[in-house]
């Protein structure tokens, strides 16, 4: 079996499996096994194709197409089914247009149509399929033991098999939509993870989590029958089914605006952009893996995957500016949105989408520079976020709390967490670490462009970022006398996943100049040719110094948090007279004084009501504007 397939079709087997099987004792080894084995068939894949560029399949099995129609059919039936039972109507109305958009192009259009290679990888899916492989397989091994404890708190049914199942086939399918060169595969793998993401949302059954998950169901449907649309204009035009030949098309100069034009408003769906940011944010109520899964290895990376693969095709024309005017946007307000926030799940929310943003406006770009600005952004969000998700999600479960202010002492209490909190932080927003160096890139980027809104929004949303992220940095790194500490609880394969992820951040931070030469350029110099001189003389000849600043803060730092000094310590000095517990002091009034920290969150600039308004409103005007100027036949 190769590679290839055995990544497409050995996460759909183990999820079997798994929905089968109702003892811990079986499912915890069970993924413990084929997590590493997915694992190790990323990086085999990787390593089999890196030097042998993009590599083609004509895999084809006739019969395929017609199983995919039927359980795209088949979903669509569960929908209006559900829809009835819990008086959802919006998302099986948008369901059935879609199915019935996809049936009159099966039925019509899709007759003979053949593709000359269905699947390939390239340098940007060699990318993807690590992401997936490594973090979402880590994921799962996290969930073993977190939902374990999950359960023992929640007196309902016992569904794990099926949240294992849902996972699994959520791996596969990723693994379809970054492999898949034939637009209708890659539509069905990308509708796969609709539904996925709407049953792992609704896990819990609760009013919030039904409506939540129908909300990510509702919006995401819109992404879909964006995405099946364009398939019909881009066949009907060009009688041909592939995205390398969409490229070819569009590169040679022949007329497909309207068909990138509706991929771009799929991606930007699927990426919980703006206007579309809420079913992500509704997405916090499932259960940490969830969040993790979503916003780190999964479905959001979908949405910017398809956008970078876009990109050559973007640039100074009408979608191009659509595109990066919506990340933009998205970066700053959603930045904004998340200082308002004390929820941690939420901060680590409108951080994924404003991050999420800034990888969309580089899409947008699509430049040399700016590609390979958000290619990088995708690495390092990927990892430091499923490393903070999760820590909160451990931190919750030993704490009883997810909000930011509850996080005092958390060095005393939870020390060893606290320190991988530390470091994920750190590699969010902090010279030198990878996120800072490619948003580096990406001002850079923005700067010659002369687009004025574009070096705005990055200027000022990356400030706000830094504003947040220090807020939080500044809770986790205060010391708290006499508190218990209550991390001997946290199961082994918590802390396992939790210490490699870890790892794989500082990895990245010393490893990005071989990702860049080996993996990135490569990609990037078949798709715009040589890097121009500028890039390489600000990101070329500085990769030594770079590293070597990397290694003194890497060091550095966890040492200097982690010592603890024997020395004699004095009393903190307190507005009024320490009553010897470093917690509280005599007033002037003779009254006991508990002291408590509390940061300022603003909420009255920067509240995530108004920030969303804000953000919908001129998102809404950018994409209906450009719709209306494509269908106009308008060019720039």
């Amino acid at each position: 079996m190769s590679p290839i397939a055995f990544l497409l079709l050995f996460p759909l087997v183990i999820a079997i499996l798994l929905l089968l099987i109702r003892s811990d004792r079986v499912r915890a080894p069970l993924v413990y096994v084929s997590a590493t084995a997915i694992i190790i068939a990323s990086v085999y894949t990787v390593c089999r194709y890196l030097n042998d560029g993009t590599t083609m399949f004509d895999f084809s099995w006739e019969p395929l197409g017609t199983l995919m129609f039927a359980v795209e059919v088949i979903l669509c039936i569960t929908v209006i089914c559900l829809g009835y039972k819990y008086k959802k109507w919006a998302a099986p109305v948008l369901a059935v247009i879609q199915t019935a958009i996809g049936t009159w192009f099966e039925l019509t259009q899709a007759g003979g149509l053949t593709a000359d290679h269905n699947l390939y990888i390239d340098e940007l899916s060699m990318i993807m399929v690590l992401i997936i492989g490594i973090i979402g397989s880590l994921i799962t091994v996290y969930a073993v033991g977190y939902m374990k404890d999950f359960q023992a708190h929640d007196k309902s049914k016992d569904r794990r098999p099926w949240f294992f199942f849902v996972m699994y086939v959520f791996l596969s399918a990723m693994f379809g939509i970054v492999l898949s060169n034939n637009l209708m595969w890659m539509f069905f793998f990308w509708e796969i993870t609709t539904f996925c993401s709407f049953f792992l949302i609704g896990y819990t059954r609760t009013d919030e989590a039904i409506h939540n998950a129908f909300l990510q169901l509702k919006l995401n449907i819109i992404g879909g029958i964006a995405f099946i649309v364009a398939i019909a204009v881009f066949v009907c035009d060009q009688h041909v089914v592939e995205m390398d030949k969409l490229l070819e098309c569009g590169l040679s100069g022949i007329d497909v605006v309207l068909p990138v034009a509706l991929l771009c408003l799929a991606g930007i769906v699927k990426a919980a952009q703006m206007p579309f940011q809420s079913w992500l944010l509704g997405a916090m109520v499932a259960p940490t893996p969830t969040s993790a899964l979503l916003h780190s290895s999964t479905m959001v990376k979908a949405g910017v995957f398809l956008l970078l693969k876009l990109a050559p095709l973007l640039g100074k024309d009408i979608v191009g500016y659509a595109v990066m005017t919506v990340g933009a946007l998205t970066f700053l307000l959603a930045s904004m949105a998340a200082v308002s926030q004390s929820n941690a799940k939420r901060v680590l929310a409108y951080s994924t989408i404003a991050n999420l943003g800034l990888i969309v406006a580089c899409a947008g770009v699509g430049t040399y520079e700016a590609v390979w600005a958000g290619i990088l952004l995708m690495i390092f969000h990927a990892i430091t976020k499923s490393l903070m998700f999760l820590s909160v999600g451990t931190a919750e479960h030993h704490i009883g709390s997810r909000n930011i202010e509850d996080m005092d002492g958390l060095f005393e209490r939870m020390p060893r967490l606290a320190a991988i909190m530390i470091i994920g932080i750190a590699g969010m927003f902090l010279i030198p670490f990878g996120m800072l160096i490619s948003k580096w890139a990406a001002l850079t980027t923005f700067v010659e462009s002369e687009n004025l809104v574009l070096i705005a929004c990055l200027i000022f949303g990356s400030a706000v970022t830094s504003f947040y992220w220090t807020k939080w940095l500044g809770k986790l790194v205060g010391v708290v006398a006499h508190c218990e500490n209550v991390e001997k609880t946290v199961h082994k394969d918590e802390w396992a996943v939790l210490d490699i992820l870890t790892v794989l951040v500082i990895a990245v931070c010393f490893g990005f100049p071989l990702l860049s030469e080996y993996i990135v350029s490569p990609y990037l110099i078949h798709v715009f040719g040589n890097p121009p001189e500028a890039f390489l003389a600000i990101f070329g000849t500085e990769y030594v110094w770079i590293l070597l600043a990397m290694l003194a803060l890497l060091i550095i730092l966890p040492i200097a948090l982690l010592n603890k000094s024997k020395k004699p310590q004095s009393s903190i000095y307190m507005a009024g007279l320490n009553n010897g517990d470093n917690q509280s002091y005599t007033g002037s009034m003779g009254a006991t004084v508990n002291v408590t920290l509390r940061n300022w969150y603003m909420e009255s600039w920067f509240s995530n009501d108004r920030m969303d308004k804000i953000g919908v409103v001129m998102t809404v005007l950018v994409i209906v504007v450009t719709f209306a100027l494509v269908l106009a036949g308008v060019t720039l």
